[in-house]
């Protein structure tokens, strides 16, 4: 008995805490370097795989989140799928093609209000989720020497809408409407509220 006590350990000692299982890392359905940010940021484990799926322009966000994340296999692992548009007037204002394209892009934002548009599908093989998320951003009214200097900053080039909001382009802005980081190019909050749901406690939300 005493031997067996022995092995054991003193009794009166509180046990080591368990160290809670690693999270399993999300399959980003994308190579966007500002959604890694973001995940990144958000201290969300992640594994980034290019989607097999061909983008229709112009196209309802939502269908592109999800054909980007169906088209990735993921195993028992989530994947997250992410497109973003920028809507103004109406019109789908996509990335331009040169800086005479995203000069004027800008000279329609100026002094308008426009919407950032994205669609986010979160699947295992077991669901989906799939939502959309709008923020509202308002730009100031741009001079041309404003618009010449941000385009010849070359920010514009690759980006929805000729701007990026977490950069230069914040200072075309005079206010936004609801989730930053979605117009940056991940709707965090409709994110963290899905972690927190589907996955309570995994990612350190819910």
């Amino acid at each position: 008995m005493g031997e067996e006590l022995a092995l054991r350990g003193d009794l009166g000692r509180a046990e080591a805490p368990v160290s809670a299982a690693p999270a399993p890392p999300l399959l980003l359905a994308s190579t966007s370097p500002q959604r890694r940010a973001i995940l990144e940021q958000l201290r969300v484990p992640f594994d980034v795989v290019a989607p097999e799926y061909e983008e229709e322009p112009g196209a309802d966000p939502v269908g592109h989140a999800l054909g980007k994340a169906r088209s990735v296999e993921g195993g028992d692992r989530p994947v997250l799928g992410v497109d973003t548009i920028v809507v103004c007037g109406g019109a789908v204002i996509e990335k331009p093609a040169d800086a005479g394209e995203a000069e004027r892009m800008l000279e329609t934002l100026s002094g308008q209000t426009h919407e950032v548009v994205s669609g986010l599908c979160l699947r295992t093989p077991a669901w989906e989720e799939l939502h959309r998320a709008e923020t509202r951003v308002t730009f100031r009214t741009l001079t041309p020497r404003d618009l010449a200097h941000y385009v010849a900053s070359g920010e514009w080039e690759n980006r929805a809408g000729a701007y990026a909001i977490q950069g230069l382009g914040a200072s075309l802005v005079a206010r936004i409407e609801g989730d930053y980081l979605n117009v940056v190019g991940l709707p965090a909050a409709l994110l963290v509220s899905l972690l927190g749901t589907r996955f309570a406690g995994v990612y350190g939300f819910g």
